[in-house]
């Protein structure tokens, strides 16, 4: 851990921007998979990754996400990478916090380790066997020393309260969210009642991240935020929008359009970074 000023005192203070966007950026660069989505270039193209978060720390960015998108061990043998040993999730993890430390250290930047959705919980596995993916990298993440979790890109609430569960049973702070919109998650649960559960979870800050657009995602925020008011609980709020305009989606956001993965520059608009991610504080 550093002995820099924590994620929660920081966001006491105002606001704080962080980086994201990796598997897009590196994708149009050629260093990702499209489709996949999965992290292998911390180890196959270290150079791509650091330098992706130099660009975001000298536009300002003060968190460095450890490149670790969709890199449990189940995600990775689902996309068929458990033949190379090399990129298991223990070693694409050590290599994202080392690459995201590096950088950090050049300035007063925190390093957030992430786990998202797995395709245990999707397959109907049991509560335990998906705890236990979270928990390679967990275990990775209190290893390498990074300051605090973020819980990302989860489309059903019950996946992201065991997430959390787990995540807190490292003692760091916890950042959640769900890539989900104003309609709610796959399970029709709302967008007000994820971000409440989220909260009861232990979550220190809870929201939403890229499946939307940046208006669309501030209008589920905002009932998000009246369901947390309404239930008195009190905690940061996250947003990680996209950079881009998504038009004529539906419950899923622009993976769901026929252009998806490969036509999203269609939809760009006039952007300077991809993905930047806000942590906005609750002011009561």
């Amino acid at each position: 851990m550093t002995s820099k000023k924590s994620i929660l005192e920081r966001l006491d203070e105002g606001v704080v921007v962080g980086d994201g966007g990796f598997v897009f950026a590196l994708e149009k660069r050629g260093y990702v998979k499209a489709g996949p989505w999965t992290p292998e270039a911390t180890i196959e193209h270290p150079e791509a990754v650091r330098q992706l978060h130099r660009e975001f720390l000298r536009a300002g960015s003060t968190v460095m996400q450890a490149f670790t998108f969709y890199a449990s061990d189940d995600k990775l043998a689902n996309r068929g990478n458990e033949a190379s040993q090399k990129l298991t999730c223990a070693a694409i993890n050590e290599a994202a916090c080392e690459l995201a430390r590096e950088v950090a250290d050049e300035g007063d930047a925190l390093v957030a380790g992430g786990i998202s959705q797995t395709p245990t919980y999707l397959s109907g596995g049991s509560k335990e066997e998906v705890q236990a993916q979270y928990k390679q990298q967990l275990d990775q993440f209190v290893k390498c020393g990074v300051d605090f979790l973020i819980c990302e890109y989860f489309e059903h609430i019950e996946e992201l309260e065991w997430a959390i569960e787990e995540s807190l049973k490292t003692g760091m702070a916890v950042c959640a969210n769900m890539c989900i919109g104003p309609e709610g998650d796959l399970h029709n649960v709302s967008v007000g009642e994820c971000g409440v559960r989220m909260a009861r979870a232990g979550a220190h800050v809870v929201g939403l991240n890229c499946h939307f657009d940046p208006m669309t995602t501030l209008d589920a925020m905002q009932l998000m935020k009246d369901a947390l008011d309404e239930a008195n609980l009190k905690v940061h709020l996250m947003c990680q929008p996209l950079a881009f305009n998504t038009p004529d989606v539906s419950k899923q956001g622009f993976i769901d359009l026929p252009e998806f993965p490969f036509g999203e520059l269609y939809f760009f608009i006039n952007v300077k970074r991809h993905f930047i991610h806000i942590l906005l504080r609750v002011f009561v």
